[in-house]
């Protein structure tokens, strides 16, 4: 639970206004009375001036009595508070954090190079000053940590684990929700928003790369070769029965395991075949 408490102190401009009038009155008792004791007014009002601050647009100040939490002032203006408080500036704007690119394992165990990038900002400023050492760097870890924990719960690629039908590199819109959500867990601790997490760079380790690049290529090698070969036996499976059907030739069996072997030699060849005529019967 929160316990953030918003404070409207007083306005800067009354109390600059009292503070030159006190002292012009500490000044003119100097000069008309000539007593010393006028001058304690104007190093009261000098003391009194430490009060004054500025809260710009999308900023705050948590203020704070002799350790003791008094509230936060988000309203941007200028404001006078008790000399004694301490002010302790804490921005509100959205900000941008790219992590570093972190060697990890994936949920098979491939290490795998992966950055986040977080759009967040602070909501709570109670919890960011008071229950985390330094927010930035507690939203820096926790992400890292979160990054982490996401890459071991998914492969990196399909093809390693034909049983998983989300992955990092194929299913990142639900991979950049769920880190959202983790990244968001881990923040709200400290009272930060997470507005944007995504999955900014992916790739295998150095080590693996090559060795990985080569097996995806073989692997689409092999899923077009099926393709070129289901086509190309539907289509003998097409000439064969078009041929009988309209009796354009009779060919018995051995006929049809020789027609079959040269269209599909024709077909699935990475070469254009070279054309042959038989100027005599098809059995020579």
């Amino acid at each position: 639970m929160s316990n953030e408490k918003e404070m409207k102190p007083s306005s800067g401009y009354t109390m600059i206004f009292l503070i030159l009038l006190t002292i012009v009155a500490g000044i003119a008792g100097i000069v008309l009375f000539r007593s010393p004791w006028f001058a304690l007014l104007i190093l009261a009002a000098l003391f009194l001036s430490i009060g004054f601050f500025f809260v710009y647009p999308n900023g705050s100040r948590v203020m704070t009595l002799f350790g003791e939490y008094k509230g936060t002032v988000k309203e941007h203006g200028f404001y006078w508070v008790n000399p004694f408080f301490v002010r302790k500036a804490i921005s509100l704007r959205a900000r941008n954090f790219d992590s570093e690119r972190l060697k990890v394992n994936d949920k098979l165990g491939n290490p795998i190079n992966i950055s986040v990038i977080l759009v967040w900002r602070v909501k709570d400023t109670y919890r960011a000053a008071f229950e985390v050492d330094i927010y930035e760097n507690f939203v820096r870890v926790q992400t890292d940590a979160a990054v982490r924990k996401l890459a071991n719960m998914y492969a990196y690629d399909n093809f390693d684990d034909h049983e998983s039908e989300v992955t990092l590199r194929s299913g990142m819109e639900e991979v950049n929700v769920n880190l959202e959500r983790e990244v968001s867990e881990r923040l709200h601790i400290a009272g930060i928003e997470v507005l944007e997490a995504r999955i900014g760079y992916l790739a295998y380790a150095q080590e693996i790369a090559s060795a990985m690049l080569r097996r995806q290529q073989a692997t689409a090698i092999v899923a077009a070769r099926m393709k070129i070969v289901e086509g190309a036996v539907w289509m003998v499976e097409e000439a064969i029965n078009q041929l009988s059907k309209r009796e354009i030739v009779h060919l018995d069996e051995d006929k049809k395991a020789a027609m079959v072997s040269n269209l599909l030699t024709v077909l699935c060849a990475d070469k254009d075949a070279s054309p042959v005529i038989n100027t005599g019967t098809l059995n020579h």
